[in-house]
């Protein structure tokens, strides 16, 4: 399948992926579940909507995706129709509350929680297809570090990890840092820290973190991580009430404190990594999407090994410990 090469900006410098123009695809991604991943990804598109980008989230948590309840859509067709070639992408992009565009899976979809080379060859296709229309592309990963997850971070030029102060959060914060330092070769890595306890914490939770990250990962060819600090979301009763009424809170309340945390991590990404321009949209169907073939289910050997090098949840606390137990 064909592609359109943008020409380099200057001033570009290549990404993690090898890719020298400047970052679009950006994936939203966490150790453990329930630190509002979701949440973040379709209001921060909002936030960089509200900026004038073009921005298409994508729900990757191909099993188990839930961005549809948190937009309230009922959409007609999603990524399981294109990839079938049920359906084109153009039938599947939707446009949410916050004037941006949303491709939605399928919930419960077995046959995508296994990183087959059916997955692969349309995982990527689907990226190489929507990068060049839109400023930024949003994928919104499932949470651990799966094969499957790890695969959709590969297909980003740049990954956002999100925790929570919670010590569990932060450990597993860390076992996704360190896997995507290892196997991918990523040195930078952006964080956002949600449901802080009070304004300031975040950067107190990055230091913490960054220390064991410095203290613990030695990346194959020397050198370690650097996490960019992207902000924080102040725990806020708002974020309950606008979940409960499956709506944005960067519409529902915008004056909040977690509105603003929002609006203040969109400024801080457009302004490390500026909108990368795009190509208009073309008339009609966008594309289709045909299924590959799917091949007799064997191991995958491409399939990454589990992180076992994990720090101590009391060394993420705060507490000082002498060596990795692991």
């Amino acid at each position: 399948m064909s592609t359109t090469t943008l020409t380099t900006s200057p001033g570009s410098e290549p990404t993690a992926t090898g890719r020298t123009e400047r970052p679009r695809v950006f994936a939203i991604t966490s150790g453990k579940g329930g630190v509002g991943k979701t949440m973040l990804a379709a209001n921060l598109a909002a936030a960089l909507a509200r900026r004038g980008e073009r921005v298409l989230v994508i729900d990757a948590d191909l099993g188990l995706a839930n961005l549809d309840v948190v937009l309230n859509l009922q959409p007609r067709r999603t990524l399981h129709d294109v990839f079938t070639g049920q359906g084109t992408l153009d039938q599947a992009l939707l446009t949410a509350p916050g004037d941006f565009q949303v491709l939605l899976a399928g919930s419960g979809l077995i046959e995508y929680s296994r990183l087959t080379p059916t997955v692969r060859e349309q995982f990527a296709r689907l990226i190489d297809t929507v990068r060049p229309h839109y400023d930024r592309v949003l994928i919104d990963t499932g949470a651990g570090i799966s094969d499957v997850v790890l695969y959709a971070i590969s297909m980003a030029d740049e990954a956002i990890v999100i925790a929570t102060p919670e010590p569990t959060a932060l450990a597993d914060a860390y076992a996704t840092v360190k896997v995507l330092g290892m196997q991918q070769g990523r040195t930078s890595m952006m964080l956002v820290v949600n449901q802080t306890h009070r304004h300031g914490e975040g950067r107190h939770v990055a230091a913490q973190l960054q220390s064991v990250i410095d203290r613990f990962i030695t990346l194959p060819e020397g050198g370690t991580i650097r996490l960019n600090p992207l902000g924080e979301v102040v725990s806020d009763t708002s974020v309950r009430q606008a979940v409960q009424r499956r709506q944005l809170v960067m519409l529902a309340y915008p004056g909040s404190d977690a509105a603003q945390g929002m609006s203040a991590i969109a400024m801080r990404l457009a302004t490390l990594h500026p909108p990368a321009g795009r190509l208009p949209m073309p008339a009609g169907t966008l594309v289709t999407l045909l299924p590959v073939p799917e091949p007799v289910a064997t191991q995958d050997a491409s399939a990454p090994a589990p992180c076992a090098a994990l720090p101590a949840e009391a060394d993420l606390a705060g507490a000082a410990v002498t060596d990795d137990p692991h």
